[in-house]
């Protein structure tokens, strides 16, 4: 294992020194946070795939496919399709507001009063999903070096911890675009032909499998439908990827590499099923089939590309673990604490750039270490992921797309959608389970009636506002003087 330990430990090295390159280029909050908004096309649509591209995708995906077969692709080809939809759909008009929070975006398309609800919602979110990537370096470690399970997430952790907290977005990003390319050779160039030469090609796995592993719905109806609800309309509205859609250089890099990404997805995602399945015809009584990923690098890969593999799966964890948590960090601070402090930063005035990247680095460590500490407590990934999303989607969703597609929502239904939406998740999972589907299912729905309901009772939006909010859409800082519908462009009329 020389060799691959070699491999791993120059990655781990170039990940920390990608940090220390990237402090000296985050002098400002927009470079600290959301890379200058000065990414391309290639960069965007690299770093965007990354993220989005975790340890659940991943270990997750290869563990579906052991599980299930080919349909077994249906999570991450759910992420994907909502990654599309979003970069179709949305992302053009997400980046030309100009914002930092999905609050933020809250805050502007209902005049004020909704960031520090939205704020906790996407905080608990941001903070389960920086969470479930931090517990998946037990995984990878365990194989590598046979420590123990509090030892790998302590590894693991403070890596991403260090070089997140000193360059911020830019050291995110440079380190997300290698992550990309060693993702992309490790496990679509190398694993995949691999796995399947290894277990005797197309034919024999489908001999030696039932013929339910190569039906595209035998993961079944039920499941595919909530993981489209859970992952796509996740994709939509989640801090951490919203984040990455405001590095965009302009509303076409976010648009169009958004789209790259998500086709990536999509092969990313059958990728993952076909290796699943090679794995099951080469080890057909694995204990857990999340074990299928790391038994297949370690028996059947030569030296040398085993621990490149190996990397690839330490990439795809740390590109989502640095992308939770500085979306975490990011939605503490401005979101939460700058809002509750609102009174005194208003007495000492408007803090300069240098000390608003000093306040942002300080909440990335803390942030940083309360996701060590969480993940440390916590066993079981596929839960912790559950918990994310459900709050995510039962909570936010609604409010945000109601924004977005429905001029008559008011800010009086978006926290009572929010509120309503959140607690009914959370008793719904208590009731149920946490990976029971009647939480989402309801929770949701709950949300959309106290939207609806709550925005028909209450008075519309102020004039004023709307029209400031399809401004900022159409990427202007104020709006027309007198704007009338048959101006006002169909695309931005919320």
């Amino acid at each position: 294992m020389a060799v691959d330990y070699t491999v791993i430990a120059l990655y781990l090295a170039g990940m920390l020194a990608m940090g220390w390159w990237g402090m000296r280029r985050a002098k400002s909050k927009s470079e600290f946070l959301v890379a200058g908004r000065r990414l391309g096309p290639w960069m965007y649509s690299g770093t965007m795939a990354a993220i989005v591209l975790g340890g659940a995708s991943t270990i997750g995906g290869v563990g579906l496919g052991y599980k299930y077969g080919l349909s077994g692709a249906w999570m991450v080809f759910a992420i994907g399709l909502g990654l599309l939809a979003l970069s179709v759909f949305f992302s053009a008009r997400i980046a030309r507001l100009k914002v930092y929070t999905v609050s933020e975006m809250l805050d502007l398309r209902y005049g004020g009063r909704a960031g520090v609800i939205s704020g906790v919602v996407m905080w608990a979110y941001t903070l389960m999903l920086a969470v479930t990537s931090t517990i998946a370096y037990a995984t990878i470690f365990d194989v590598l070096f046979d420590l123990p399970r509090t030892l790998a997430i302590v590894l693991g952790g403070t890596i991403v911890v260090a070089y997140s907290t000193l360059g911020g977005m830019w050291s995110i990003t440079i380190t997300d675009m290698v992550q990309f390319v060693v993702k992309t050779i490790g496990v679509l160039l190398l694993l995949l032909p691999i796995a399947v030469v290894k277990a005797g090609g197309f034919a024999e796995m489908k001999a030696a499998l039932p013929t339910s592993y190569f039906e595209p719905l035998g993961i079944g109806g039920e499941t595919i439908f909530t993981y489209v609800l859970i992952y796509t309309f996740g994709m939509l509205i989640g801090q951490d990827i919203w984040q990455r859609v405001f590095t965009a250089r302009t509303d076409k890099v976010a648009k169009w590499g958004g789209t790259v990404a998500g086709t990536y997805c999509l092969a990313y995602a059958l990728a993952g099923a076909v290796i699943g399945t090679a794995a099951k015809v080469l080890y057909p009584n694995l204990p857990s089939a999340d074990d299928a990923f790391a038994t297949i690098v370690k028996d059947e890969l030569p030296m040398g590309v085993r621990g490149l593999v190996l990397a690839a799966a330490l990439a795809a964890v740390m590109s989502t673990s640095s992308g939770a948590l500085i979306a975490c960090a990011t939605v503490a601070n401005n979101d939460i604490w700058s809002r509750l402090r609102g009174a005194v930063s208003a007495k000492e005035g408007p803090a300069d750039d240098h000390d608003e990247v000093k306040g942002n680095r300080v909440f990335i460590l803390i942030m940083g270490i309360a996701v060590i500490l969480v993940a440390i407590a916590l066993n079981d990934v596929v839960q912790a992921l559950t918990v994310a999303y459900n709050l995510l989607v039962g909570g936010l969703l609604v409010p945000i797309l109601g924004g977005l597609l429905w001029r008559r929502g008011t800010v009086q239904g978006a926290l009572a959608a929010v509120t309503v939406g959140g607690l009914a998740v959370i008793g719904l999972m208590w009731t149920y389970g946490i990976l029971a589907n009647e939480p989402v299912y309801y929770g949701l729905l709950a949300s959309l009636a106290a939207y609806v309901i709550v925005s028909l009772a209450t008075r519309p939006t102020d004039a004023a506002v709307l029209a400031h909010w399809r401004a900022r859409l159409a990427g202007r800082e104020t709006p027309e003087a007198d704007p009338t519908p048959e101006t006002v462009p169909a695309a931005v009329t919320g």
